[in-house]
């Protein structure tokens, strides 16, 4: 028997439904339920909110969301292979477990959810960083969703929480900063996962703020910051040419320097520089 529910333990119910990960769906299993519990405990107090989960896998995350508490979790798993033990775990938490089969880019969660709601999920690597940059770039803000808890790559949490003037820091570590109070709550190495993949992997909690940090229109923001550091070696004046021939008058109506290189410049300086640009 399992620590948190009455259910069999992950090794067992991968072994009896021959769930191998699969590499090209970026999978790395967690099996130890009293870790899936402490990474779902992360995402707060989940009694009055419904959760979305992408890629449950086996479902030892699914299994920590339900047994902390969560009204109901709607997970979207890609594999079908994993959908009969899924369906077990359902059948343990009566009308809680939803499982939709499909691909999370394609799915509309609040079809099926209700706020509040938290997402937290144990990201697929293959997809983690497009599916976090969706959900911070709605054009209505707040957003659907109240709080993200995601695993990522250890290096992929780091460049979320980054500051100006670090390597790390650029279009992830200003988006998220932008509209999110982002924080590392858990770091995990190789061997806590089957197979163990090559990298260290972190836990991310990120709040959705009221409103911004500092006023700007989202397409304008998303625009320059993505020129700026798609050619972050060069100085602004050149990295930004693109976007207005005068530009390096606006970068000084920014308050930043023309010479300047993109991973000098603060949040909020982007933001104004994304006012004077639009």
């Amino acid at each position: 028997m399992s620590a948190i529910d009455g259910l069999p333990p992950l090794r067992e119910v991968i072994a009896s439904h021959d769930l191998s990960a699969k590499k090209s769906l970026g999978q790395n299993f967690l099996l130890d339920l009293n870790l899936t519990a402490k990474i779902a405990r992360q995402a707060g107090d989940l009694s009055g909110m419904d959760v979305l989960e992408i890629g449950p896998g086996p479902g030892g995350l699914t299994r920590g969301l339900l047994a902390e508490g969560a009204r109901k979790v709607l997970a979207i798993e890609k594999d079908t292979r994993c959908l009969p033990a899924l369906a077990e775990i359902a059948g343990a938490y009566p009308d809680r477990l939803e499982v939709i089969s499909g691909d999370a880019l394609q799915i509309d969660p609040l079809a099926h959810l209700t706020p509040p709601i938290a997402i937290c999920a144990n990201l697929p690597y293959n997809v983690g960083t497009e599916l976090l940059v969706r959900w911070l770039t709605p054009e209505d803000w707040p957003p659907f969703w109240q709080t993200l808890t995601l695993m990522f790559q250890r290096e992929v949490a780091e460049r979320i929480v980054a500051q100006p003037g670090s390597k790390a820091y650029g279009r992830l570590a200003v988006l998220a900063q932008w509209r999110t109070e982002a924080r590392i709550v858990l770091s995990l190495p190789p061997g806590a996962f089957t197979p163990p993949p090559k990298v260290s992997s972190a836990v991310m909690h990120l709040r959705a703020l009221p409103e911004p940090r500092f006023p700007a229109e989202r397409a304008a923001l998303e625009r320059v910051v993505a020129a700026a550091f798609n050619q972050r070696r060069k100085m602004l004046r050149a990295a930004l040419k693109g976007l207005a021939p005068d530009i390096e008058d606006r970068l000084e109506a920014a308050g930043i320097a023309p010479t300047e290189r993109a991973e000098q410049v603060s949040l909020e300086q982007f933001c104004a520089l994304a006012r004077a640009l639009a």
